[in-house]
């Protein structure tokens, strides 16, 4: 259990936040998915930036203005090897601005296109992927190479529940209770090599499982990268979790990452490799349109995307509720000097 922290620069009042009651509750949760009908279609967690796929599916669309309905159905939340560990204890340092995204509107609708560009299918259709028994191989320019068995590296790391601001390139944005680790906590039990200049992360491709990953126009599996000053930032998080609960698999169980100050495409879910590189690597979106989306991928109001402006963004799923995008998604002081 990770040890209370002192209070830092974007503590805000616990009181703006959800109270722990209203979500942890998981029985609760079930019953409200299962009754809610006609509720309202968002995108998704992994918010990777297109749209679904018609004539170009690597061309992410412009935000629309409408939300159309859905249906959703009860959910199976998972059962693991280290359930017992949920709900682990918030760290008050990391509080809110603004109210928590309801578990049901986070949980029903997703960007994940390993399993389908229907934002509102996900759910769905994630159970073919089997999460246990699942490893991460921890590799590259490192002394101690691993390979971890996901609930052993679980029960190794101090679990802690934050309360981050996500923010998707698509302009809306919400408020998520996320559990895990800091991402410096693995990087300092492999020891990295001092010609480590970044990491390089690997999501899975297994076609077996997965049948949509033998079609379509992408290359699996999906990757993403950090320099090594970015993940060793205190923001960086390596989640297992979310609403006091192991992580759904839509949400990118069994570990995902997670950098606030970065639009979601960057997040990757179902981590399988983690590479300590010398160069800078390849990202998927980066890769497919270098125009759109650059490695960094940081929230920044005053760059726009090609298609449509940054400037603002709004609260899902009330679209009236917009305001003014914050520099790096609000985490301005904590890693500005990260770019200087």
């Amino acid at each position: 259990m990770a040890a209370k922290r002192r209070s830092k620069i974007w503590d805000v009042d616990r009181n703006e936040a959800t109270p722990e009651s209203i979500y942890l509750n998981r029985r609760r949760f079930l019953k409200s998915v299962g009754a809610i009908g006609g509720a309202v279609a968002i995108n998704g967690l992994g918010c990777k930036p297109a749209e679904e796929a018609k004539e170009d599916p690597t061309e992410s669309p412009a935000p629309t203005n409408e939300i159309p309905p859905k249906q959703p159905k009860e959910i199976d939340l998972p059962k693991t090897p280290t359930s017992d560990l949920y709900p682990a204890k918030r760290t008050e340092a990391f509080s809110l601005d603004r109210p928590l995204t309801d578990e049901v509107v986070a949980a029903t609708h997703n960007n994940f296109y390993e399993f389908t560009t229907a934002k509102d299918r996900v759910w769905e259709l994630v159970s073919s992927l089997k999460i246990r028994p699942w490893t991460v191989d921890v590799a590259g320019l490192v002394n101690k190479p691993q390979r971890f068995d996901v609930d052993d590296l679980i029960r190794k790391m101090p679990l802690e529940e934050r309360l981050y601001r996500f923010r998707c390139v698509e302009t809306w944005a919400m408020a998520v209770p996320w559990t895990g680790f800091p991402l410096r906590e693995l990087i300092k039990l492999v020891d990295p090599k001092s010609n480590a200049k970044y990491i390089r992360f690997t999501s899975f491709n297994r076609p077996d499982e997965v049948t949509t990953q033998r079609f379509g126009s992408f290359r699996w599996p999906y990757y993403e990268g950090l320099s090594m000053k970015e993940a060793n930032n205190d923001l960086a998080m390596l989640v297992t979790g979310i609403y006091g609960h192991e992580l759904p698999t839509q949400h990118g169980a069994p570990i995902r990452l997670i950098v606030p100050w970065k639009y979601g495409f960057k997040s990757i879910k179902s981590i399988e490799r983690i590479e300590f590189v010398e160069n800078q690597p390849g990202t998927f979106w980066n890769d497919l349109q270098p125009l759109e989306y650059s490695f960094h991928a940081n929230v920044e109001p005053t760059v726009p995307h090609p298609r449509w402006s940054q400037a603002d963004e709004w609260l899902i799923p009330d679209r009236s509720d917009s305001r003014p995008t914050q520099l790096y998604n609000g985490y301005e002081k904590q890693v500005a000097k990260l770019y200087g």
